[in-house]
């Protein structure tokens, strides 16, 4: 199956090299080790390696002993670092609106990075995702996304706006005082989704626009660039797998209706590039499996639920057929 190398802008970094050397590392030494320069990140729109980004992050939180490093960088971050889509997301007379811009554009700085917007009575669910191509953690990643979300909307709402919570599926680090300050309230870890969830009126209120003129602009620049995007069939379908199965069964059927094709349409897409929808749902399944099971406190049950199992005796059988192992075996040999 041919690979797509997914690409997040440079900037995505901007505080690394201050925030390693304050952590005890060198910086030009843990960049060389995932094929980075420090020239990669003069141009903050260069794009570089997602894969790279990521195995980064993970590495520099390992390497200094620093649990929360991602977070700490999202904390160097501000809206205006996100480039044009700022100047878009400022002038959108709701937060509302803005965050969806936010949505519609993500994929040009960051591939990898799925952010939806979910309505649940009088609560909105802003969730993100990271689209990974293997088992590696992403602890680190996800944090400094929902992170730089929360920075995103403290800016678009006033300085005086706080979440009803913000969710993390992975387990809490051996002190969560960082998460607590940053984000002003108890972080719910080992939960069922990554993202911050708010209320619906705070999104609906009324806020005062910026230079329109300026946003009409910069709008105009991110739809060129976003109809000359390609991305592969699979790395779409990708994303609605990964969309889909938290909500339970994920068909072929269901993946095709909601991308407005057929199945068969949907099946040869998937055939040109020398894979199938089974194939890419079990390998979905099994990298967020791996991760929510290394990562997270999670009971089997929950599991189920969240990888689309009507049980969690039929996740069992499928893990054991598909890892070679148990559960308990398994996370016992991750350890």
């Amino acid at each position: 199956m041919q690979r797509f190398m997914l690409t997040i802008r440079s900037a995505s970094l901007t505080g690394y090299d201050d925030l390693a050397r304050h952590v005890g590392l060198d910086p030009a030494r843990m960049l060389r080790k995932v094929g980075l320069r420090a020239r990669d990140l003069v141009d903050p729109d260069a794009p570089i390696s997602t894969a790279a980004v990521r195995e980064l992050l993970e590495n520099s939180a390992v390497a200094a002993n620093v649990e929360d490093f991602g977070l700490r960088l999202a904390m160097r971050r501000r809206l205006s670092n996100l480039g044009p889509i700022s100047a878009v997301m400022m002038e959108a007379p709701t937060a509302r609106e803005a965050l969806e811009s936010l949505c519609r554009y993500t994929r040009l700085i960051n591939a990898s990075l799925l952010t939806r917007i979910e309505d649940h009575g009088d609560t909105v669910l802003i969730r993100e995702n990271i689209l990974v191509n293997d088992k590696n953690p992403v602890r680190q990643s996800i944090e400094m996304a929902v992170g730089v979300l929360y920075r995103s909307m403290k800016e678009i709402l006033g300085p005086n706006w706080r979440p009803r919570s913000v969710c993390f599926e992975h387990r809490p680090p051996d002190s969560a005082t960082c998460h607590k300050s940053f984000f002003g309230l108890a972080v719910d870890f080992n939960s069922s989704v990554n993202g911050i969830v708010c209320h619906a009126r705070d999104l609906a209120a009324y806020r005062p626009a910026s230079d329109s003129q300026m946003a009409l602009y910069a709008r105009r620049f991110l739809d060129q660039a976003l109809s000359g995007v390609n991305d592969s069939a699979t790395h779409t379908i990708r994303q609605v797998i990964v969309a889909m199965l938290p909500n339970g069964r994920c068909t072929a059927d269901q993946v095709a209706r909601h991308l407005g094709v057929d199945r068969r349409t949907l099946h040869r897409r998937l055939a040109a590039e020398d894979t199938s929808f089974s194939s890419l749902l079990q390998t979905v399944r099994g990298e967020l499996a791996s991760r929510q099971i290394r990562d997270s406190d999670r009971s089997l049950s929950e599991l189920a639920d969240l990888l689309g199992f009507s049980t969690s005796s039929a996740l069992a059988f499928w893990f054991r057929k598909h890892f070679g192992m148990t559960v308990s075996k398994w996370r016992e040999a991750q350890q």
